[in-house]
């Protein structure tokens, strides 16, 4: 019995989608890795337009029908649609047995292009072991020592894994920025950061038998955080431990000066009710040494705003900590801290000077994470 015509699309559909799952799998470029575990990471969110690029390019429809495009090709957001090449669709996914390039910026496995919230999002789905080797310097320097390259290769799995699984069904698994883990695709790669996940493959923190949320950070300034004072829920895993590792590190000290009015701003964007900013004071640190809680003096009276969300309103960038000295003088703010990031689980520059101690990337991890145990994922249940 012959096909009918939508017969022959969804056939012709089908065996498209069963390349770009073959290209998949193919395309790691890596032998020594088994790609069976993959992850999505939004690497774009509220472009407007984007140029897709690749040679040997597989493109098929939301329907699994192919597309016939001449690559590079402009993708823009019409209506609600994709245009593409005086094409109309709500969704496309791209594959080639190479790399895939998303304005300019080279990829592995397949590229999906959809509408987001606010504008085109772009989703790599890719092997694991291949995001990993990606990430190494987007996270930290391969040329840091090995065990700290390998410390990394872990919490970054680890971490996507667990926000894999919490994110199940989700458009997405990661995002591609410090919102999750700094990801720019496979530009930078390097034999290191590839040696770093080689050596680890598999391997991830568990805490009575499941993934840990692997939470790290930068530099903690001396003493790591406990995820409860960040986030407000405690783990065992994460109480806080004592780190000399990090002192000597560029961005232990930093200090910045701000105006009262751009404060202001941030704040009120923020949702924060000041209107004529005049004063800021600390009102309470915790045990670590960091702030817990800020009072902003304004025309409106005083209110009160967590050092979590006080760093959050102003800029993760410019207030780099929430470990911090603040001084007003006239219109302006100096502040001056120690640290980088919110302190909590690994830091990164105690790892790499713990690593030239002599440390393993075992003990590297079994000091900033007391409790874990270090198993390979396939183990798990």
């Amino acid at each position: 019995m012959g096909f009918g015509y939508s017969q022959h699309k969804r056939a012709g559909g089908l065996a498209v989608l069963v390349l770009i799952a073959a290209v998949l799998l193919w395309a790691s470029g890596y032998a020594a890795f088994q790609p069976a575990e993959t992850v999505r990471v939004a690497i774009f969110k509220g472009a407007e337009n984007l140029v897709l690029e690749g040679n040997g390019v597989l493109v098929v429809d939301e329907e699994g029908q192919p597309l016939d495009i001449d690559f590079p090709v402009k993708i823009r957001r019409d209506k609600g649609q994709l245009s593409i090449n005086g094409f109309s669709r709500r969704k496309i996914i791209a594959a080639a047995p190479g790399v895939l390039k998303v304005n300019g910026k080279g990829y592995r496995g397949t590229i999906e292009v959809s509408i987001g919230e606010k504008g085109l999002l772009v989703v790599d789905e890719l092997p694991l072991e291949d995001y990993l080797v990606g990430l190494i310097n987007c996270e930290i320097s391969s040329q840091w020592p090995i065990e700290a390259v390998k410390s990394q290769a872990v919490i970054a799995r680890t971490y996507a894994l667990f926000q894999k699984e919490a994110r199940k069904g989700a458009p997405y698994h990661l995002e591609s920025s410090v919102l999750d883990q700094v990801y720019e695709g496979c530009d930078i790669e390097d034999s290191r950061a590839v040696r770093g996940v080689r050596e680890t493959a598999g391997e991830v923190l568990t805490n009575d038998g499941s993934i840990i949320q692997a939470f790290y950070h930068s530099s903690c300034g001396g003493r790591t955080e406990a995820a409860e004072n960040v986030w407000g829920f405690p783990l065992q895993y994460m109480q806080g431990v004592d780190c000399k590792y990090c002192v000597n590190t560029p961005s232990i000290r930093w200090s910045q000066t701000l105006g009262l009015s751009r404060l202001e701003t941030a704040l009120r964007n923020a949702g924060n009710k000041v209107a004529g900013l005049r004063d800021i004071r600390i009102v309470r640190r915790n045990k670590s040494g960091r702030i817990v809680e800020l009072s902003l003096d304004s025309d409106q009276g005083q209110v009160s705003v967590s050092g979590v969300n006080f760093r959050k309103a102003v800029g993760y960038s410019v207030i780099k900590s929430t470990n911090f000295e603040l001084k007003v003088s006239g219109d302006e703010v100096i502040f001056s801290g120690a640290g980088y990031g919110h302190g909590v689980g690994l830091c990164q520059w105690g790892s790499k000077n713990r690593a030239l101690e002599g440390f393993n990337y075992r003990e590297i991890l079994s000091y900033y994470y007391p409790g874990t145990k270090l198993v390979k994922h396939s183990e798990l249940d």
